[in-house]
């Protein structure tokens, strides 16, 4: 069977896979790109939201589809987080945070998958698209690599990229490593209706079993996520809709009133994972391939577009060059920009879980006497901000809303 020949093959056709997509045809003319999926791709009919902070709609801005996806969204502006033990009655407010990194700009936004997945597909170009179908094999040459499909399709390029998650087949094929730590938590995703308005406010509640967050999506509506012992969230999941709304309820106290839901809860367990390289010979490992951290954070989607960023970057700047794309250097290039970042808000979310989710008396009182303090310093509030919003430093050019 003949060999299909591209410039890039990406293996995941995710939010984070169609975005490097995106911008690779966008600013590449006649860039050879095909993804490959597991499933068809379409818009998902879920209504699960992704939040993103500041510097990340940036890239989407750099691409023309913030227009569209800002119309869908919900900005982030303040947000609440509180502390308590088990069975404590108030819920004290020891942060907060409001206001703009910018001028008209929010710290952040919840973006509903089906306006980002939808826009992305509709930016693609000449993508050639490949689903539903997996890879069968991988093979890394000295000048390309090589992937058979399931059906016996083979496809050859300079690079491939893993974009295919957390259990990514691509990195266990390259004999890529991880560094893994279970929370021995289930993360429970779902939507809510609610009587009161949000405005613009996502709260954070630790509380011993994990963190609670809800975030505000248009309407009368809030994303939920929070982090249950593995137990009470299988029951959660075996309740019907109205005792889980119930049960959220005598969570979230009256800070948005009678709550209903929106979609059935999902579970999924929580674990911090770090691949040992981003790279190896023909390959570069981006989003969940590459990184899992805990979402106490909001930060799973804004790491892996921020690989997007990067790997784009060096990759485009390598074509115009007339260099490899897929050569040693150009992925050293990319590695070095995205590890320290990703090891550092790993290490973050990790310090975070591990000092809120717990009841432990004197170590409540020292993490809360210490948020307390940070509440009441403007500028490392700020600075916090604009940290957590990727505003600053030495970012990509798509993380400054610029092009390729």
């Amino acid at each position: 069977m003949s060999i299909h020949t591209h410039d890039v093959i990406i293996v995941g056709g995710g939010p984070v896979g169609l975005t490097l997509a995106a911008s690779l045809t966008r600013f590449v003319p006649g860039i050879g790109v095909a993804v490959i999926d597991r499933r068809a791709f379409a818009v998902p009919s879920d209504g699960r939201a992704s939040a993103l902070a500041a510097g990340v709609t940036r890239v989407f801005e750099a691409l023309d589809l913030w227009p569209g996806l800002a119309e869908a969204a919900n900005p982030i502006r303040h947000m609440r987080i509180t502390d308590s033990g088990r069975g404590d009655i108030s819920r004290p407010l020891f942060l907060s945070f409001d206001g703009e990194v910018a001028p008209g700009r929010p710290f952040a936004h919840m973006v509903p998958n089906t306006a980002t997945i939808g826009g992305l597909l509709g930016a693609l170009g000449d993508a050639d698209l490949i689903a539903p179908t997996s890879v069968k094999t991988l093979e890394r040459g000295r000048s390309a690599a090589v992937v058979t499909l399931e059906d016996g399709r083979r496809l050859s390029a300079p690079l491939v990229v893993a974009a295919d998650g957390v259990r990514s087949q691509l990195r266990e094929m390259a004999g890529i490593g991880v560094i893994t730590h279970d929370y021995g938590q289930t993360g429970i995703v779902t939507t809510i209706g609610h009587e009161l308005e949000h405005d613009d406010t996502a709260y954070e509640h630790f509380r011993p079993a994990g963190p609670f967050a809800s975030l505000p999506l248009p309407g009368q509506r809030s994303s939920l996520v929070w982090a249950e012992d593995p137990s009470a969230a299988r029951d959660y999941s075996a309740m019907d809709m109205e005792a889980v709304a119930l049960a959220i309820e005598a969570v979230m106290g009256s800070s948005l009133g009678k709550v209903t839901l929106e979609a059935p809860v999902q579970l999924y367990p929580l674990r911090m994972q770090l691949a040992r390289d981003f790279v190896a010979d023909r390959l570069a490992l981006i989003g969940d391939a590459a990184h899992v951290v805990h979402p106490v954070a909001g930060q799973g989607m804004n790491l892996g577009l921020k690989d997007v960023a990067a790997l784009a970057e060096v990759v485009v700047e390598a074509l115009r060059l007339g260099q490899d794309p897929g050569g040693a250097d150009v992925l050293e290039r990319y590695q070095r920009w995205r590890r320290f970042d990703t090891a550092l808000m790993a290490m973050v979310t990790d310090t975070m879980t591990r000092l809120f989710s717990n009841d432990v008396a004197p170590l409540r009182a020292v993490r809360d006497l210490g948020l307390g303090v940070v509440d009441r310093l403007t500028p490392v509030k700020a600075a916090m901000i604009r940290q957590a919003a990727g505003i600053g430093g030495s970012t990509p050019k798509l993380l400054r809303g610029s092009g390729l």
